[in-house]
């Protein structure tokens, strides 16, 4: 009765809009004052007080029959109610559309059109108050203001076609092309407000330029991905060019190298990376696009001093500033996506980037102690799980720690390198079995591929080597034996059915089984010959052979053997078709092997075999002439 009192008389209805809209006003001003505080136990309480203040001013207006005159105010509390919302939950949310689904029926409530809440949703509901608002031209500012938050709710959720029809309807455009959708942001222009509206806390036009800067960057950076470069440099061009924090500007100019890079405009990348890295903060993306850039250059000093500073970069603690009390870009933008090129992981993924970039460029002893102190930070559990890094493909934990050992093995820290093994043979030891039931489960033919990984056959290659470099020769032999003896478990037909990890692919492929059984019976062949057991290594070299036929260094080997035992005619037969191969691609060459593979596969690999051939077809023509 007292509402219905109030409203029934003209100044009784001013008056209470004017609290209102002062109430509003109050509430804005006291958010602005907020904002201008540092995080503090004070700016949350305020910022709570304006939340609960709006939410209470909301309540009261909706409270009563909606009537044109207050809508425009009521529209506007909705607007910097989610304003504050999103802005405090750093994102929008489905949540949030109630609210903008409430306003849009209070306005059709003044025009008694029941039906189109009932029947429609919210997109039915935006062409229902659209067509009603060309009748009530004084609720155009309030309602383009709602509909810029409604633009970054279906944003933010990807809804782009509902986005698109929401733009056409706003702008009056009949056209249907859903990748006019940057066109439509660029040219919609929401009303100005009056000097006497209700405050807001960010204005319509404001929100626009936020919209247009947002969608450009993820148009552009979803171009890049999916790899339509020249759009997607139109694309970061607008976005660069928009409202832009520092940060997002970052990205931008980041992405912009990588599609300039990818496009063969190095030069150009560079200028964009050098902006990226100006200033006083340290931003990890510009320093892993750098180090693809240096490598794409063979600039390896500079590539290795990008992923140095890329580290660092990560190993910093960030003070989080205080959000700002509006939309922002930022609360737009996709969450970080491991596929994408801007995403530069953990501290401890850019230390593998690293370590493995120098044990590919032989900085042995840099690679050595980065590939310790990566292990330092995965073993103490600072860092969170370990996944593969954003270049794939990844390795898993175990090939990590296989190439930790080879780098110290290359460094010629034979100790160090029997350690690493150790630690991960002991943390994978549940998945050897006894020896008795591994000769029973192989006289029945039961699967052993769970129990017998090739990575861990691959600890007993690398320890065997770690002897040899120590001069035990007893030790490296029987450590080659080892590893032999569980590879043979393994066959094609033992893996199991259905999709393979991550580890799995990079650990259990046939090309990699072949060449781990290759390398460890050419390393032990090796053995045989420095003990002047060559007939041993023989059969060694034969069985390489045998068991990985494309690999031309058990060839070589063998020959070798052969001419060393002065098996002339087998040596003939051999080296003809060895001459043969020699033009031919290498088998399995396109396969990509782990890391710890390749390395120790160059190990054992016989210096200048053109050369050796050379000589060995001399010899051979020197006796044919004899």
């Amino acid at each position: 009765m007292a509402h219905k009192t109030l409203l029934g008389s003209s100044t009784s209805h001013d008056s209470c809009l004017d609290l209102w809209r002062e109430k509003n006003d109050q509430l804005v001003r006291q958010a602005k004052v907020a904002q201008n505080l540092s995080l503090s136990l004070r700016r949350q309480q305020l910022v709570q007080d304006v939340l609960e203040g709006l939410r209470g001013l909301l309540h009261s207006l909706q409270g009563l029959p909606a009537t044109v005159s207050v809508l425009p105010l009521e529209l506007t509390v909705i607007c910097n109610f989610i304003t504050l919302r999103a802005s405090l939950a750093q994102g929008f949310t489905e949540d949030l559309a109630p609210d903008i689904q409430r306003g849009l029926e209070r306005v059709l409530e003044t025009q008694e059109q029941q039906e189109a809440r009932l029947e429609h949703r919210l997109r039915g509901l935006w062409d229902s108050v659209l067509h009603v608002s060309s009748l009530l031209p004084e609720l155009l500012p309030a309602l383009h203001h709602l509909a810029g938050l409604q633009a970054a709710l279906w944003l933010s959720t990807d809804r782009l076609e509902d986005l698109t029809l929401l733009l056409q309807t706003l702008n009056g455009s009949e056209s249907s092309a859903s990748e006019e959708l940057l066109l439509l942001l660029k040219t919609w222009r929401p009303p100005v407000e009056t000097s006497d509206a209700p405050l807001t806390l960010q204005d319509a036009r404001s929100l626009r330029d936020v919209l247009l800067t947002a969608f450009a960057y993820r148009q552009g950076l979803r171009e890049l991905i999916t790899g339509s470069l020249p759009r997607a440099l139109s694309s970061l061009h607008e976005a660069a060019s928009g409202l832009c924090p520092r940060p997002v500007l970052v990205q931008v100019y980041t992405a912009l190298a990588t599609c300039l890079r990818k496009m063969g405009k190095p030069q150009r990348a560079l200028l964009y990376l050098v902006e990226a890295v100006k200033g006083e903060s340290i931003w990890g993306p510009p320093l892993l696009e750098a180090s693809r850039l240096y490598q794409q250059l063979g600039n390896t000093a500079a590539e290795i001093e990008s992923l140095e500073l890329l580290v660092e970069a990560l190993s910093v603690t960030h003070i989080p500033e205080a959000p700002q009390l509006l939309i922002e870009v930022e609360l737009l933008l996709p969450p970080p996506d491991p596929a994408s090129p801007l995403h530069c992981g953990t501290q401890s993924q850019a230390k593998y980037l690293l370590a493995s970039r120098c044990l590919q460029t032989r900085r042995v002893e840099d690679a050595a102690e980065h590939y310790l102190d990566l292990l330092a930070l995965l073993l103490d559990g600072s860092e969170p799980k370990f996944s593969p890094p954003p270049c794939p493909p990844g390795p898993c934990v175990p090939e990590v720690f296989l190439e930790a050992a080879v780098a110290l093995i290359q460094a010629g820290r034979a100790q160090d390198a029997l350690t690493v093994c150790e630690e991960l043979l002991s943390r994978t030891s549940s998945l050897l079995p006894k020896r008795p039931r591994l000769w029973e489960d192989a006289r029945k033919g039961t699967k052993e591929s769970p129990h017998c990984s090739p990575w861990i056959s691959a600890i007993y290659l690398l320890q065997g080597q770690a002897w040899v470099q120590l001069g035990a020769q007893k030790e490296a032999v029987s450590e080659f034996s080892r590893c032999l003896e569980l590879l043979f478990q393994v066959t094609p037909k033992d893996k199991e059915p259905g999709p393979a990890s991550s580890c799995e692919h990079g650990c259990t492929s046939d090309v990699v089984l072949q060449q781990l059984r290759a390398a460890a019976l050419i390393s032990r062949g090796l053995e045989w010959v420095a003990g002047g057991q060559d007939n041993k290594a023989l059969q060694d070299f034969l069985l390489s052979v045998q068991v990985c036929p494309g690999n031309q260094d058990a060839s070589f080997h063998l020959l070798q053997t052969l001419r060393r035992l002065d098996r002339r005619d087998e040596a003939i037969a051999f080296w003809q078709r060895l001459e043969a191969q020699t033009d031919l691609p290498q088998e399995n060459a396109t396969w990509s092997l782990p890391l710890y593979l390749e390395t120790y596969l160059d190990w054992i690999r016989p210096p200048d075999r053109e050369a050796l051939l050379e000589e060995f077809r001399t010899s051979l023509l020197t006796c044919d002439l004899k």
